[in-house]
């Protein structure tokens, strides 16, 4: 490491509430499960619902 050059990260914030998000995300998809495939999908659902969301707001904007 060189001296004197010092690196800050300062987007930790926006990948915790990602990780709330999603994390709420997978327990609503889990409490409308009923099988075992359907819980694999609600992991899966849970990782995209951002880009399903992005997509009826543009819907709705008419963009």
């Amino acid at each position: 490491m060189s001296k004197g050059k010092t690196t800050i990260n300062q987007n930790g914030a926006a990948g915790g509430a990602y990780f709330i998000a999603y994390f709420g995300a997978l327990i609503y998809f889990i409490n409308q499960a009923h099988g075992f495939w359907e819980v694999v999908l609600a992991f899966l659902q849970s990782l995209v619902w951002p880009a399903y969301l992005v997509y009826h707001i543009f819907v709705v904007l008419r963009i």
